[in-house]
Formats: C-alpha cells, structure tokens, sequence
C-alpha cells in the first residue's frame, strides 16, 4: 500500500473557502475518475499562529495506482487553479510513503 501526502498553507481568512473547494469539487474529481486502485483520502486540518495548515493523505494499493492517477510524473502535486488561489503555499510535489503496517482496529 503507497500513502500519498501532501500539505497546503491557507490564511485565517481562507480556510473555510478552500475546505469548501477541496470537500466539494477536488476530492468529488478525484473520486469520480474510478482510478484503479485508489482506496480512500483523507483531509485534515491545522490551526496555527499565523495560517491553517491543510494535509491530504491518499491511500493507494500500489504505485501504479498512483501513476493512473498522476501520470509518470507521479510526485507532481494534484493543485486545481481554484484551490491555489486561495492558498498562501503549497507543496509542489507529494511525497510517498510505502505502508509498512496499518492495522485497522475493531469498532
């Protein structure tokens, strides 16, 4: 299983917009791709003093996975035009993480 995180940086001020764009149109594109081998994705949240910090954590079977998604430039971050806009920073490239144990634990 490959683990692909990335991390954006919003101020105070556009959080809230840019949680709206990523819940809503992002991981709604994402998702309506079907791309073999994509299991789930995660967006969390971090106030700090200055800025929110923004992570995605994608979850792969495979790094051909992530090839179907990204294409052989894999690392390259996925950052649609809305999003960036009302981001102060963001990562250019993710990071990938082979899973070496995950254990899923009873409800």
């Amino acid at each position: 299983m490959i683990c692909r995180l990335w991390r954006g940086w919003s101020t105070k001020e556009n959080a809230d917009a840019y949680e709206r764009i990523v819940r809503g149109q992002v991981i709604p594109g994402i998702e309506a791709r079907h791309i073999p081998g994509f299991l789930s994705i995660d967006l969390v949240r971090r106030e700090r003093v200055d800025d929110v910090e923004f992570m995605t954590l994608m979850w792969f079977d495979a790094i051909d996975s992530v090839r179907a998604f990204m294409g052989e430039d894999y690392e390259t971050a996925h950052v649609p035009a809305a999003a960036r806009a009302v981001l102060l920073d963001f990562d250019r490239r993710s990071t990938h993480y082979e899973v070496l144990d995950r254990r899923e634990q009873p409800g």
